[in-house]
């Protein structure tokens, strides 16, 4: 090493810079791909052959580059995206730093063809890794730029040993492309790898052909299993699709925020969804997602990140609040007659095909929640006090009043399935509900807005109930004491591993006080409680209500069963359970044909 400072040959700084932007394959792709959209193209089609380290090959209808214009395009801190410090601060434009394509050009051989409107011919212009960069010849070519790129890290081995094998880096350039697909839904993309199609996409200009791409980029059960969002305020506007917990995954994979259009990784907006979901999904499971933040450019700063990727909020708090709220709010409406409704697949029938790019695995996933124990002789205080006779005197369904023209979503009870499902007929088919999940959820929401509006109704029991619960039982009840009282649930300490309970929440009246504490005392510790009482207060509240629900193999009568489904179309989140799972799913009459072959 010298003593002394010199400066840096050129080639070396392009290599420098270049491992700030150009780290795989796929980051060339990125930055070629948003050189394309800022051109203004309205189609662009990436060719690829091993992964990416062989050939890159992007090509678009967009403006193109003058031909005066092609050797400053190889040259470092040149752009047309931004030319005062006042653009800085409002770019609309993917990129801007003038770095992508001469830290490109210094790790691989590239060459640079394009030609603008009114111009005979095209322009080309070559650079292989040296500090030299060739005259632009005349090319035959449309209007538009191709970009091609071979033998990436040709000449920095050290660089080419890092990376991964030739699908693993492939499925990188996939990500990206997908990200930009969903970003920009006026463009049709077109992926090649190997000589082979893997990716078509059409313009998408209504509401169905975006839904469709949707579907295409994330699989059609994700399609079948979001809502659509789109929320204004202040500013600040939010759309795009929602994943319900049915097609929630263990891994945060697909979640694809975009903020003015630019697909970004943050941690504001991951951290506000995470909270939002924090109701419907279990610990461990991450919703799938594609949401657009639109606000102000000068209301955040974009130039925080080699590869802008990341960006900056002026406002974070007031960004944070906005998405947490407006995702919640659109997850209270997902109940029955709102959300799409889960569909039950006849037998033999196959899940929808995922595509074959990115998405569409996170279906069928197995949700897992406490066992329910079959203790018959509990009871149901919503529901069971509403009729004395026996489940067998009612023999019909209520038929709705005359003056309702149209059948409610859920329809009306049929039957009860093995004590554990509700079997009811609605327009569309066959109405399939799990009583437990669902009256879970009711209770819920019931004892959530009890607290909000000033405390849980309580009955104070005559005869107080003691509950041995052991050392660490006993310490959870002194930490937690006030935070129970809250919820309606007086419970302290009366002996060294000994309880005393004299106060519950009246919604939860006639049930087997000692297994509930004792149940509840094992939830936290599943849960390791949190430290923020928030959070405490609703981990508290959802295991009351989910040992508070009707439980197996209790029997109900119709009457019974018709407010259920009642209730569940009138609840916020009606249509999972507290742990993420389906309180009901549909089986139409088209399904019903094709399972009995009827009409073949």
């Amino acid at each position: 090493m010298s003593a002394r400072i010199q400066r840096l040959p050129p080639q070396l700084v392009s290599q420098i810079a270049a491992g700030e932007v150009v780290e795989r394959p796929a980051s060339v792709v990125k930055e070629l791909l948003e050189n394309s959209l800022d051109a203004g193209a309205t189609r662009i089609t990436v060719e690829v052959e091993q992964g990416g380290v062989r050939l890159i090959r992007a090509r678009d209808n967009g403006a193109g580059i003058h031909p005066d214009d092609l050797a400053l395009a190889l040259s470092h801190h040149a752009t047309s995206k931004v030319a005062s410090f006042g653009d800085l601060q409002r770019v609309t434009s993917l990129g801007f730093r003038g770095e992508a394509l001469p830290s490109i050009a210094s790790v691989a051989r590239l060459t640079l063809t394009s030609r603008v409107s009114g111009q005979e011919t095209g322009w080309r212009i070559t650079g292989d890794g040296g500090d030299t960069i060739d005259e632009p010849l005349p090319a035959s070519h449309p209007v538009g730029t191709t970009v091609e790129v071979r033998d990436l890290f040709f000449n920095v081995p050290a660089r080419r040993k890092f990376l991964r094998g030739e699908r693993t880096e492939f499925g990188h350039i996939e990500d990206n492309l997908i990200r930009l697909a969903l970003s920009r839904f006026k463009v049709g993309f077109g992926l090649w790898h190997n000589q082979r199609a893997m990716l078509d996409l059409e313009p998408a200009t209504s509401d169905a052909d975006q839904t469709r791409r949707v579907a295409d980029l994330l699989g059609r059960e994700f399609a079948a299993a979001s809502m659509f969002l789109d929320r204004a305020d202040a500013g600040l506007r939010l759309w795009g699709w929602l994943g319900l917990p049915a097609v929630a995954r263990a891994q945060p994979d697909q979640q694809y925020f975009f903020v003015n259009g630019r697909p970004v990784r943050d941690r504001t907006l991951a951290h506000a969804v995470r909270l939002a979901f924090q109701d419907v999904l279990p610990q461990g499971r991450h919703p799938m997602l594609a949401l657009h933040l639109e606000l102000e450019p000068t209301a955040l700063d974009i130039n925080v990140h080699p590869a802008k990727q990341e960006v900056r909020f002026r406002e974070s708090a007031l960004i944070h609040a906005f998405i947490r709220q407006g995702v919640q709010t659109a997850l209270a409406e997902a109940r029955p007659g709102v959300a799409p409704a889960p569909v039950i697949r006849p037998p033999g029938q196959r899940p929808w095909p995922a595509s074959g790019f990115g998405g569409g695995s996170g279906g069928g996933v197995e949700v897992r929640q406490p066992g329910l124990p079959l203790a018959v002789n509990e009871r149901l205080a919503a529901y069971g006090q509403l009729h004395t006779s026996r489940p067998e005197v009612e023999s019909t369904p209520i038929a709705p009043p005359d003056e309702v023209a149209e059948p409610p979503p859920l329809g009306y009870a049929l039957a009860q399935l093995h004590g554990c499902y509700v079997l009811a007929e609605n327009p569309a088919g066959l109405v399939v509900v799990d009583m437990h999940a669902a009256h879970e959820r009711i209770l819920y929401e019931r004892l959530k807005a009890a607290l909000a509006q000033g405390g849980v109704k309580t009955q104070a029991l005559l005869v107080p109930v003691t509950v041995a619960v052991g050392p660490h039982g006993r310490q959870w009840i002194e930490e937690y004491g006030a935070l129970f009282a809250q919820t309606g649930l007086d419970v302290a300490a009366l002996g060294p591993e000994t309880v005393v309970v004299r106060q519950i929440p009246a919604l939860l009246a006639g049930l087997d006080i000692a297994g509930l504490v004792r149940d509840l005392l094992a939830d936290l510790t599943a849960r390791e409680a949190s430290d923020r009482a928030e959070r405490a207060i609703l981990d508290v509240l959802a295991s009351l209500a989910c040992h508070g629900a009707v439980r197996a193999n209790r029997p109900l009568n119709l009457l019974e069963m018709n407010v259920l489904l009642r209730d569940m179309e009138r609840t916020d989140r009606g249509g999972q359970c507290n742990h993420g799972r389906p309180t009901w799913a549909q089986l139409t009459l088209a399904e019903l044909d094709r399972l009995f072959r009827r009409g073949r």
